[in-house]
């Protein structure tokens, strides 16, 4: 008998993008000794921008200063892929997991992130797919519906994907997304031309086609969304004195 696959997911609510990376890197460490098991982060961002480790800085179309204007911030980090957009009414998950303890590949990791926003877009009658070749991410047609970013460290993942529920996609217009050039960017919302559940009900989906995809079984559910980082970091350096 196969023994349980432990996935533990932290509903976070709307995180700060810096708050959230500084968190990812706290568990990052921890899970590469040990200290924790495989965690998935659920969550949302205020409007931000974020370059890859490729700097494709060309790819943004407006300068620093319009984008301060707009509210929205600019990082840099080190996932793969280009320049994308995060913010309100999108859902982004990040998989804290060990894919060495999984036996998968780099390249199987994101396929199955694709996998599981394909899952999620067919609950909706809406016909998605991953991108040919160049083109990363989750597409319905020739429009782009979901995100992926992703950074492996010694095996242990981080960053990962942003699903567009109904983002403001005006704010896709100052940059060229992903590196790639004319092509739309589209949400569920404007795929379905319905009324949607409500987004906590379309995150828990989401999050319920990643365990799925994945294959846990045993699941432990934290709602994080009422505790800040610094209480939560300190928090988690209590538990392991």
């Amino acid at each position: 008998m196969r023994a349980p696959r432990t996935l533990k997911v932290w509903k976070m609510g709307v995180v700060n993008y810096i708050e959230a990376l500084k968190l990812q890197e706290k568990l990052t460490s921890d899970r590469k000794v040990h200290k924790i098991t495989d965690t998935l982060l659920s969550l949302q961002h205020p409007p931000t921008y974020t370059l890859g480790k490729r700097r494709t800085d060309h790819n943004i179309l407006v300068s620093e200063t319009e984008l301060k204007a707009m509210g929205a911030e600019l990082h840099y980090t080190q996932r793969g892929g280009d320049v994308t957009f995060h913010g309100p009414h999108q859902a982004i998950l990040y998989p804290i997991i060990s894919l060495r303890e999984m036996g998968l590949g780099a390249r199987r990791y994101v396929e199955n992130l694709e996998l599981t926003m394909i899952e999620l877009a067919s609950l909706y009658g809406v016909k998605a797919h991953a991108g040919q070749t160049g083109e990363t991410g989750v597409w319905v047609g020739q429009r782009k519906i979901g995100a992926i970013g992703v950074r492996i460290s010694t095996g242990i993942t981080s960053h990962g994907l942003a699903f567009n529920i109904n983002p403001d996609l005006n704010y896709f217009k100052h940059i060229v997304p992903c590196g790639i050039a004319d092509k739309e960017v589209t949400s569920l919302q404007k795929e379905v031309q319905q009324v949607l559940p409500s987004e906590e009900v379309i995150q828990e989906q989401l999050i319920s086609c990643f365990i799925r995809i994945f294959n846990y079984t045993d699941i432990v559910r934290e709602d994080k969304s009422s505790l800040h980082l610094d209480k939560l970091e300190l928090q988690m350096n209590t538990n392991e004195e």
